[in-house]
């Protein structure tokens, strides 16, 4: 018995119309490949997501679906997400120009090669595809949402990996880092600002550091600025009128149009010299609060730290100096990341009791200099220590932020408490509301001493009244080097009455800002502006 290879379709998928069986000539959207990754951590989870994307998005999705049928599967509908069984994707039958016939008992007789294996079920999986160009990449994308054991996955991998098939046109590769990411840049879905805003995004460790990166990741960095974008293209137009149709302007027009540019842009460096500064402080909820505890031996330091951590981060003892160095223990304290610092008990140099002891003085001493906030902790069973009072001062003359907890309040009666915080206030110079009684033992005005924190964390970041903002130091660095020096050299240039270089100068700073967000101007753009807002042509 013969068969043609031509005819065994019963137990194969048929090809997607959209790949003939010969050599394909590349597109213009073949020339990038279609790429795949694991968008997921590695390892045995509960699902684990497979990204794909590009123009043979569909064809994979075929191979991997269309056992069993005698075509192509329907594709989902954009963005809605459907369950299918993924197969081991078939190997391509051979080219031949002439059938290969066996000879044998009827019941065997086949065609070589192509016998019909019975294909192999990889998972079951939820599959979400999306038509370009509103998609993330600005192409066709394939979610495939596995099961997430380690077999399954590289299984999965390496069946779309197999589909790679250079002499048909079909460009199939993994991913290399952050490429999705920049397909979506290069195809004008994103800005640069919005993917370093995605990155901030998935490296938040806190609440605030969350909120911080969405003003990039949704785009209201984007926002702010284009929209200082679009004032410097405006001005530059203004001045383009000058130097392209100075023979229509009087004298007196020229200098009105001069002081009405250099307005707006002593206006827009006030605005980004504010914004920066914003920037700076947010900058702090990234890197941590920096905060030290700081009092004498034996004032229950650790037991705060072990407190505000809610476990045991330090060892705790009745011996008074148990801690002899400076212990880091990075914390999420309302939202906050904080790295507490937690010293040797400061006292007297002549009292300690060895040159390790002195050695952690002077490091407490240092690190209480070095960081956003200072808690001093103090016992309200002791005097308060002269050589605390004296450090109070160096920390104050510094600038430095204070708290101080009054540890072990079940010691104070409730009739004696304002008495006590009167004398502790004026002996430390500092105001009341700077100090909280807590009990480490009990927990007692904890809660008061965390909401205080906050609200000092807020004011640090001056975010009491906005959410945090945050750009890359990349872009910071452009905002000062490119964008404002661009603006001074303006301002310079102006006072020389020097209107084309002054022009240039705000050049410089428009292309500071494209290269923040990615985006370029040309000088079709600047006439455009200037046609469209002058009536130059008379």
């Amino acid at each position: 018995m013969r068969f043609l290879l031509s005819h065994v379709t019963a137990r194969t998928c048929a090809r997607p119309t959209s790949i003939p069986q010969v050599r394909l000539t590349s597109t213009v959207s073949d020339l990038n490949p279609t790429i795949y990754a694991l968008s997921t951590r590695p390892g045995r989870s509960a699902i684990a997501v497979v990204r794909i994307t590009g123009s043979q998005s569909k064809h994979i999705f075929n191979k991997l679906t269309c056992h069993g049928t005698t075509g192509n599967q329907k594709l989902p509908p954009h963005r809605l997400a459907s369950v299918r069984k993924l197969y081991a994707a078939p190997p391509s039958p051979p080219q031949q120009s002439e059938p290969v016939r066996l000879t044998g008992p009827a019941s065997d007789s086949t065609t070589l090669g192509i016998q019909a294996a019975k294909p192999r079920l990889l998972d079951e999986a939820l599959v979400i595809f999306g038509q370009g160009p509103k998609t993330y990449t600005g192409e066709d994308i394939l979610e495939l949402h596995l099961h997430g054991g380690t077999a399954i996955v590289q299984s999965v991998l390496s069946s779309v990996g197999a589909l790679h098939q250079p002499e048909l046109g079909i460009n199939v590769r993994y991913a290399e880092h952050g490429e999705f990411s920049k397909r979506a840049f290069l195809n004008g879905r994103v800005d640069l600002t919005t993917l370093e805003g995605v990155r901030e995004m998935i490296d938040a460790e806190t609440e605030s550091q969350r909120v911080a990166a969405l003003s990039s990741m949704t785009g209201d960095t984007r926002r702010v600025f284009s929209k200082w974008r679009d004032t410097i293209v405006h001005n530059v137009a203004l001045l383009t009128t000058v130097i392209d149709f100075g023979e229509d302007h009087d004298l007196d027009e020229v200098a009105e149009l001069f002081a009405v540019v250099d307005r707006n842009m002593h206006v827009l460096a006030h605005e980004i010299d504010e914004y920066l500064h914003r920037v700076t402080r947010s900058a702090i909820l990234l890197r941590g609060v920096k905060l030290a505890l700081l009092g004498p031996p034996n004032a229950g330091k650790s037991s705060l730290l072990n407190r505000l951590a809610n476990h045991e981060s330090a060892i705790v003892s009745d011996m008074a100096g148990t801690t002899r160095d400076v212990l880091d223990v990075p914390l999420d304290i309302g939202g906050y990341k904080v790295v507490v610092g937690d010293t040797a008990g400061v006292r007297d140099l002549e009292s300690a009791s060895d040159p390790v002891e002195r050695e952690g003085i002077r490091r407490a001493k240092l690190k209480s200099l070095s960081v956003d906030l200072v808690l001093v902790v103090l016992p309200l069973d002791q005097p308060v220590d002269a050589t605390i009072v004296e450090h109070l001062k160096a920390l104050q003359a510094e600038g430095k932020r204070i708290l101080v907890v009054l540890n072990k309040e079940d010691l104070l009666s409730s009739e004696h408490r304002s008495t006590f915080l009167e004398q502790y206030a004026a002996s430390m110079n500092l105001p009341q509301s700077s100090f909280h009684v807590v009990s480490c033992t009990s927990g007692t005005g904890l809660a008061d001493l965390t909401h205080a924190l906050t609200s000092t964390f807020k004011e640090l970041s001056l975010t009491e009244s906005s959410d945090p903002i945050t750009i890359s130091a990349r872009a910071q660095d452009l905002l000062r080097h490119d964008v404002l020096q661009g603006i001074s050299q303006f301002h310079m240039w102006k006072e020389a009455d020097d209107v084309v270089l002054a022009a240039e100068s705000l050049r410089q700073a428009v292309e500071g800002i494209g290269k923040i967000t990615g985006e370029a101007v040309g000088i079709e753009e600047v006439l455009g502006v200037v046609f469209s807002s002058f009536c130059i042509g008379k």
